[in-house]
């Protein structure tokens, strides 16, 4: 990651930002944080560490525990909480422009953090978003928040002041738009309201996905979490 950020220059990294806890977004924080020559401070959503002792760190242990490949790299992964906690929204003067970082919400997990450029019109929008295929539903997801953040994540870039294009880079894949986000909008809110379906008709968690059937919009072999996550928060909220 260091060797792909020198294409862009030879300017020292001073910022680093984790838009969410999961392994691929936070198992890198070691290179660049406190303990590293570069000494950068990681900003992420003040929940990131919580969810790093849930998920990550027990996942890390049973993936070298079991021989997963790469086992030399995963062996020199140091779990580092990041050191600059977020609420709903931090900027940072970076001395030429401003960056944002907003928590719009629940979706992906309950820590997802979009970091907006407002001079460039960019919008990085971590795992709330994804073009390179379905929207993950993986370890503490929220099904049924994650369209409403969505919606909210819309309007904040229709919102934005100024003429020009405005792009939005999602954790996975290719640069796409607001009708990108919109269409894949549409599906998170088709999947949550199966979800509830199921779950009012009293369809267990091991028969959902196949009780679903082709109302999914996602393949059906992605929608377990959605089916697990959505089922927790409906229990949580003392839906029957």
């Amino acid at each position: 990651m260091r060797a792909d950020l020198r294409r862009l220059g030879d300017l020292p990294v001073r910022w680093v930002v984790n838009t969410l806890a999961h392994y691929d977004h936070t198992f890198g924080n070691t290179r660049f944080g406190p303990a590293s020559d570069l000494g950068a401070p990681i900003y992420a959503h003040e929940l990131v560490p919580a969810h790093l002792d849930a998920y990550e760190r027990p996942m890390l242990a049973e993936w070298i525990a079991t021989g997963r490949e790469p086992k030399d790299e995963l062996s020199e992964v140091v779990i580092t909480a990041p050191t600059v906690l977020v609420g709903d929204t931090t900027t940072l003067d970076l001395g030429d422009r401003v960056v944002q970082l907003l928590h719009l919400g629940r979706g992906h997990t309950d820590n997802d953090l979009v970091v907006h450029v407002p001079d460039a019109g960019a919008w990085l929008v971590g795992d709330l978003l994804e073009e390179s295929g379905p929207p993950m539903y993986g370890s503490g997801s929220f099904p049924l928040d994650w369209p409403a953040t969505i919606d909210r994540l819309r309007a904040a870039v229709t919102e934005q002041p100024g003429a020009g294009a405005r792009v939005l880079v999602p954790g996975h894949g290719a640069v796409v738009d607001e009708r990108f986000a919109a269409a894949q909008q549409w599906h998170l809110q088709a999947v949550a309201d199966i979800v509830r379906d199921l779950f009012a008709a009293g369809i267990p968690v091991d028969a959902a996905v196949r009780e679903g059937g082709d109302r999914w919009p996602f393949p059906a072999a992605g929608m377990l979490g959605a089916v697990r996550d959505g089922y927790r928060q409906l229990l949580s909220m003392g839906a029957s």
